[in-house]
């Protein structure tokens, strides 16, 4: 028999909350979150509701002494990505956030999730030479009773998100528990029964949408720019012996949608010629139109300047990216499923090589 109480959940890095918007959409209940950016908070409050938002630095948290933290059926957290990503310099662990990781340790450590999901970077696979995936995964299954746990490079445009972005999904489940959990198989694409979710679809009627549809202002040289690039295109279109062609420049920079393919990886920050740029208009995307592609609805109202709503959009899970996870999830903790066991499963994992548990994560 199916049970009605929702799987609570208990959330970590928290953002404005893309990553919970996707598991409250498949029947999960955020019961406490956590984040550092006041902006952040504000957006998760407007559209979760007050009291379950938590502003401060996690690590002056205490989950095991405060009782006022909640104890949960499943922890999500995307833990700070910086250090991990491909774009910019990768000091892994030994960055300032790199370990921020372990905060979401002693969360799992004492509330004992049946399960928990932690979001990051393609980066993590190469950081500090592979070293960090590993060290990570290790202290992820050491913490007792036993988690096995099972890590997958998702590209989120396989499961129907109108974008190319690539991300890394660590999934645990505690051995006791008997479930036997396979990360899903992608549902659009050459490998899904679908095919791709285009940015001409999910722009589709955008001009329509009440929050954060502001235009920015935009200089006539990029402009200029921006008519000499094609759908698609980027800031390599520009003739080499124009004076407007600037060398050095990494392939999101001048980036122009292809209306008929899904879009490329929305980034959170950077300068000139970072914000993706519309096709047929020669602007920039304006911050409804990123979070159409980050796939929240239109009614999610962003608080916050525009570099700042920016930011929230660009670091954010796109909700329909987990849909498929949540799904898979959702017997352990209905009851539904046949016991196997896990404490086998784990031992073998645990045997296993890491090179060979590496070629399964980007398999």
């Amino acid at each position: 028999m199916l049970s009605e109480e929702k799987p609570k959940v208990l959330s970590l890095f928290t953002g404005c909350g893309g990553l919970d918007l996707g598991f409250h959409d498949m029947g999960y209940e955020t019961v406490w979150a956590n984040d550092f950016s006041p902006w952040a908070c504000k957006s998760f409050e407007g559209y979760f509701g007050k009291d379950i938002i938590h502003e401060g630095d996690i690590e002056d948290s205490d989950p095991y002494g405060d009782h006022t933290i909640p104890d949960c059926d499943i922890i999500l957290g995307g833990f700070p990505c910086q250090d991990f990503s491909m774009i910019w310099k990768q000091p892994g662990l030994n960055g300032e956030r790199g370990n921020l990781y372990k905060s979401f340790l002693r969360f799992i450590d004492a509330k004992k999730p049946q399960a928990f999901v932690a979001e990051n970077v393609k980066g993590l696979l190469s950081a500090n030479n592979k070293q960090a995936i590993q060290q990570i995964i290790q202290d992820f299954e050491s913490i007792e009773p036993g988690y096995v746990v099972k890590a997958k490079l998702y590209n989120f445009a396989n499961f129907g998100v109108p974008q190319f972005r690539e991300r890394v999904l660590i999934v645990g489940v505690r051995v006791d528990t008997g479930f036997k959990f396979e990360h899903p198989m992608p549902t659009h694409g050459p490998k899904g029964e679908k095919p791709y979710v285009s940015a001409g679809e999910a722009l589709q009627g955008v001009e329509t949408a009440e929050h954060n549809n502001e235009l920015l202002n935009i200089n006539k040289k990029t402009e200029q720019m921006l008519q000499m690039i094609s759908e698609g295109g980027n800031f390599t279109d520009i003739p080499k012996d124009h004076p407007l062609y600037v060398r050095g420049m990494i392939s999101h920079v001048y980036r122009r949608i292809k209306l008929d393919e899904p879009a490329k990886t929305i980034i959170a920050a950077g300068g000139g010629g970072t914000w993706g740029y519309h096709y047929p208009d020669p602007r920039a995307l304006t911050n409804r139109e990123r979070a159409r592609l980050q796939t929240f609805p239109d009614e999610f109202k962003f608080e916050g300047s525009t570099t700042e709503v920016r930011r929230q959009i660009g670091n954010a899970v796109p909700r329909v990216g987990v849909h498929e996870l949540a799904k898979t999830l959702l017997p352990l903790f209905q009851n539904e499923y046949e016991e196997s066991d896990l404490w086998e499963v784990r031992k073998q994992m645990l045997e296993m090589p890491f090179k060979q548990r590496l070629s399964l994560i980007t398999a």
